[in-house]
């Protein structure tokens, strides 16, 4: 059962910091509970707040930019000025001729000195793109969780992609899940259990390799006599095969011939 925040309370022992954890005025014995904490004592969401606070701004802003047509695809200049009848007659019937879905590629004719200067992105602009950009790496930052994760593929290649996939595991996953296997460890285990049984979460799949590189790492750990042959299998989704748990090298041991089955003498 999993409460919702601010149900539960957690005291700890001034001397052994060990917690108690109370509901309205139950207590919970701590070995009945799994309670897990941030590696730098508070939640990475609290501590990346500011960042993703930016990054929601920065959303809002383009979604208005965009929504309202805060920027104009250009000006329209008249060197003698206009009455705000002309104004909203001249800008009818720009609209009418050049703007639209089956407007575009029209020759613009302009009357009165007027001059049309079209608005470019400017180099605010960019930055505002390239803060964005930098806001993804902050928070990936904060959560330990590499930009090529996010879909941030700028600096991605093949290679270093692949690296990163390991550094997921060994810099973000992996002290949630040795915090885990202890919490569960102690919780779900009495203490005579503890040391007969262990929980371990199977990292197999977040470690998977193409095939070439499983085939030989598999064959060199049968060939070394860590694992059998038939829990290397096991690795690849084969079946046990007969003979299969015994810990030998299959490189140096030869397998042993059949026996030969005997004719029936003649009567």
């Amino acid at each position: 059962m999993r409460y919702n925040r601010g149900i539960v309370t957690v005291e700890r022992d001034q001397e052994t910091a060990e917690p108690t954890f109370r509901i309205a005025d139950r207590v919970i014995p701590t070995q009945d509970a799994l309670h897990l904490r941030s590696p730098l004592g508070r939640a990475p969401l609290s501590l990346a707040r500011e960042a993703i606070g930016v990054a929601i701004i920065l959303e809002r802003h383009a979604a208005r930019l965009f929504a309202r047509g805060a920027r104009p695809s250009g000006v329209l200049s008249f060197v003698n000025g206009m009455k705000e009848e002309a104004i909203r007659k001249t800008r009818a019937a720009w609209q009418s001729a050049h703007e639209g879905e089956d407007a575009g590629g029209k020759t613009a004719v302009l009357h009165d000195g007027a001059t049309f200067t079209p608005l470019t992105l400017t180099s605010t602009d960019a930055q505002f793109l390239e803060l964005r950009k930098f806001q993804i790496l902050e928070i990936a930052r904060a959560f330990r969780v590499p930009p090529s994760m996010l879909f941030e593929l700028d600096r991605a290649t093949w290679s270093n992609s692949e690296q990163m996939g390991r550094e997921f595991l060994t810099y973000c996953l992996e002290p949630w899940l040795i915090a885990l296997e202890s919490a569960m460890r102690r919780a779900l285990f009495l203490p005579e259990e503890r040391e007969r049984f262990v929980i371990r979460f199977d990292r197999d799949d977040l470690t998977r390799a193409d095939l070439t590189a499983r085939a030989t790492a598999i064959n060199s750990l049968i060939a070394s006599r860590v694992i059998s042959p038939n829990e290397g299998r096991a690795w690849i989704g084969l079946a046990p095969r007969e003979g299969g748990d015994a810990f030998q090298n299959p490189n140096i041991t030869p397998e042993k011939p059949a026996p030969a089955e005997k004719e029936p003498a003649d009567a």
